[in-house]
């Protein structure tokens, strides 16, 4: 028990020291050279994968200031997945929870992390669809529209869509910027930029599941207390077809026969 017990200690210090090298100090009885080399390639091995994983945000900052930015998180947050694949989502949760922003880090950096990182789920995303239960020509007033697992609605207070090494805003807009990332049959990824009336569609598509296209447009009408309802249904009836030529949405369901 007490081997056990002093190579569980040795662990510890061993990973520790990878973590942070700074403030914990190298075991005893190890060469400082193969130390090095575990150090260059833990760190490198991370420092890669999140380049790849958040291509514009690395390009928003220097070598050096990037390479800070890993560090603090790889030495800092404890993560929660043994899993090499979902450390960029751990780095997600790092961005809101844990770290302060510095003047390394723009205004927007975890909510453009995190679009990047929804692009990412999406593309590697495996859903069973059963195609059966979905009619891909239904009508999408009369019936009851089907939204694609393979697309999530977001909303920011920046633009995170348009960023680039040349485009860096320092102040939120005045309205949230409401996007649509979606995946197509073909495995391509998308994204569509979309007006508040359209995010409360998808939202009523999410929550009320047994209503036809038209009953929620008619909803959307009340809500806006619009002068001219028919106006609202016609307008996203031109909506439902444009997101199910996106392939955001597959159909309308099927009608249960007895």
């Amino acid at each position: 028990m007490a081997s056990s017990s002093k190579l569980s200690e040795a662990q510890y210090e061993f990973a520790a020291h990878l973590r942070d090298p700074t403030n914990n100090p190298a075991p005893a009885g190890i060469e400082d050279r193969r130390l090095q080399i575990y150090r260059r390639l833990f760190i490198g091995n991370v420092t890669s994968l999140l380049a790849a994983t958040f291509p514009v945000t690395r390009k928003l900052y220097g070598e050096a200031a990037w390479r800070r930015l890993i560090r603090s998180f790889y030495s800092t947050h404890k993560s929660q997945t043994p899993l090499f694949l979902e450390v960029p989502q751990e780095f997600i949760d790092y961005l809101q929870r844990e770290h302060t922003l510095t003047e390394d880090d723009p205004p927007f950096l975890l909510e453009l992390a995190h679009y990047e990182w929804v692009e990412l789920a999406i593309s590697i995303a495996n859903h069973d669809i059963d195609w059966e239960r979905i009619d891909p020509q239904g009508d999408l007033l009369a019936g009851i529209p089907v939204q694609s697992p393979y697309a999530q609605v977001l909303a920011y207070r920046f633009p995170v869509h348009r960023v680039s090494a040349d485009y860096r805003p320092t102040e939120p807009g005045s309205e949230l910027t409401r996007l649509i990332v979606y995946r197509d049959s073909s495995d391509k990824t998308g994204f569509m930029e979309i007006n508040p009336v359209t995010a409360r569609l998808l939202e009523l598509l999410a929550t009320q599941t047994a209503s036809n296209g038209h009953a929620l447009l008619q909803q959307i009408a009340d809500e806006l207390d619009h002068p001219t309802p028919q106006a609202v249904i016609d307008g996203g009836a031109d909506i439902l077809n444009r997101l199910r030529r996106a392939e955001v949405l597959l159909g309308t369901r099927h009608r249960p026969t007895n």
